[in-house]
């Protein structure tokens, strides 16, 4: 993740974008991750918008597995099934959505025709543990790198299943009450983890590049 001085995650009017985007797609490069992870509000620009047929099919509630040898994955927590994608690939990576069983026949129907791979994490909710042991099972993803947004990096905080936190801290104090942060899991006080910092390297511009481990 990238963040300001305050933990902040939204930065798009901090004028410090292509800088950040450089720094971030370069540290995340030497990660070597077999995939990526976001949440819906995160993934919608990358999914762009096209409409869902109707269908009289009934659908049973199993995981639809598209491509299992692709190089690399882009998952979607997308619980209610409300992305419209226009294709099952993002910059060749196979597009994975993961879903609760009470999304629609015609969302079911809609994403088998558009080859998008979907996983059930639940009846109603996302239970993020069941969800990585098939990405696991099903495409061989073993290192996952999770990119968002807050709400998405809290649930997994909160289920602790993180274990490494990398962030670049940029040099820029947001300062806005309401912000999403790196992570939002919960009003209050929240699920507190230990961390144990592995390395520290200065970044151009300012960018400070923090490596933690997390303590179980």
């Amino acid at each position: 993740m990238f963040t300001s001085i305050d933990g902040r995650i939204v930065l798009t009017r901090c004028g410090i974008g292509p800088m950040a985007t450089k720094a971030y797609e370069r540290t995340a490069a030497t990660l070597n991750g077999d995939g990526w992870i976001i949440g819906r509000i995160s993934m919608e620009p990358y999914a762009g918008k096209t409409r869902v047929p109707k269908t009289t099919r009934k659908i049973a509630r199993r995981d639809f597995i598209a491509r299992h040898d692709a190089k690399s994955y882009a998952i979607a927590i997308d619980p209610s099934g409300k992305l419209t994608w226009r294709s099952n690939a993002i910059d060749g990576e196979h597009v994975i959505t993961i879903l609760t069983e009470g999304v629609s026949n015609d969302y079911l129907a809609f994403l088998q025709s558009k080859g998008v791979s979907y996983l059930f994490g639940g009846r109603t909710t996302i239970d993020l543990k069941r969800v990585l042991a098939k990405l696991a099972k099903h495409f061989g993803i073993k290192r996952l790198l999770l990119e968002g947004g807050g709400k998405i990096n809290g649930s997994f905080l909160a289920a602790g299943v993180i274990d490494e936190l990398s962030v670049l801290v940029g040099p820029i104090a947001d300062g806005g009450i309401g912000t999403p942060t790196l992570f939002d899991a919960k009003e209050g006080l929240g699920p507190a983890r230990k961390l144990k910092l592995l390395s520290v390297e200065r970044v151009d511009g300012g960018i400070v590049w923090l490596r933690y481990k997390m303590q179980r």
